[in-house]
């Protein structure tokens, strides 16, 4: 909204400049603060904390990043044990996050913690805020197998947070990050960024080097000729996504469901370039002039190995869809 210093632009003009900047492939505008945190700001925030926090997420001063898994809550999210213990005006946390991407660059965090425990799993949690150089955090980095420094571990111990970063409800913070996980599913650039790779595998297999450079069988034929189909089919996901979000509708298993195919589509695309290279696909390394596309789909081989399990896992989504999209019963 203009009154928090963005530009007023509907959710489809939203969606039309994000497509425009995949398809230039231009870097995306205000990461996660921006997809996510600002929205749900916009949802549950008071309205100082909207003051205070979008117009930073706007400009760009302020960088933001997730702390939600742990050690032993990854997909069972809401088995959470990261402390926050209410001390006058303050909160104190105490535990632990695990593979927090880009904390190593934040500004700030948002939490979600556990402020009840004797409360029932979803009903004990609270979403906090937090500066990331408030006393007592420590991060460690994750090297991932791609030998890329993306994700981290990140530790509380004794950090004095105030009451007042408290979004939504003490102990009713689950709805909270459930609105901000429905926001990061939705992921409207999936499918610009999945055409974008099989045109350019298209493009590149058309050239000599390429087909010199190529195994394409016919069982890789036509497996790109499907992945081109379900880039066509990701993007009208994004377009259902998008006019749920224009009509002021927040996508809840429909976000689901793009997330799902969305990831499933990342590592099919990714195995299927792999694969019309032949062994050329085990050349990877930029500098090796040998190597396909610089090794761009092998990379994205390797780096797609956790996309079903980010954000949540594909299991967790099919459960998302099967009982709040088809109402079947739970278990």
């Amino acid at each position: 909204p203009v009154e928090y210093g963005g530009a007023g632009l509907t959710s489809m003009e939203q969606f039309i400049f994000k497509q425009e900047m995949a398809l230039a492939n231009a870097p995306g505008v205000g990461g996660q603060g921006v997809s996510q945190l600002g929205p749900t700001l916009i949802v549950h925030g008071t309205e100082e904390q909207k003051k205070e926090h979008l117009p930073k997420i706007l400009s760009g001063e302020v960088n933001w990043r997730q702390g939600y898994s742990e050690p032993g809550s990854g997909s069972d999210l809401a088995s959470l044990q990261t402390r926050a213990v209410r001390d006058g005006d303050d909160f104190v946390i105490n535990g632990q996050k695990i593979w927090t991407s880009g904390a190593h660059r934040a500004d700030w965090l948002y939490a979600l913690v556990r402020t009840d425990p004797e409360a029932p799993k979803h009903r004990g949690i609270s979403f906090l805020i937090l500066d990331k150089n408030t006393p007592g955090i420590t991060i460690r980095p994750l090297i991932d197998m791609s030998w890329r420094h993306h994700f981290n571990e990140v530790f509380f111990e004794d950090v004095r947070v105030p009451a007042s970063n408290l979004i939504g409800e003490e102990n009713r913070g689950w709805y909270v990050g459930m609105t901000l996980l429905d926001f990061e599913r939705s992921n409207i650039t999936g499918a610009i960024t999945s055409r974008r790779s099989i045109r350019s595998l298209l493009a590149y297999l058309e050239t000599d080097e390429g087909a010199e450079k190529s195994n394409v069988t016919p069982a890789v034929r036509t497996a790109i000729a499907d992945r081109y189909v379900e880039t066509e089919v990701m993007f009208n996901f994004s377009f259902r996504i998008i006019s749920m979000q224009n009509a002021n509708q927040i996508p809840n298993y429909e976000a689901s469901t793009s997330k799902l195919f969305n990831s499933e589509l990342s590592q099919s695309l990714a195995r299927t370039g792999s694969s019309a290279f032949g062994l050329y696909a085990g050349l990877w390394d930029d500098e090796d002039g040998r190597a396909p596309l610089g090794g761009r789909f092998t990379k994205s081989y390797v780096q797609s190995v956790p996309a079903t399990i980010a954000a949540g896992t594909s299991e967790v989504q099919r459960n998302i869809i099967a009982t709040r999209g088809l109402g079947l019963p739970r278990g």
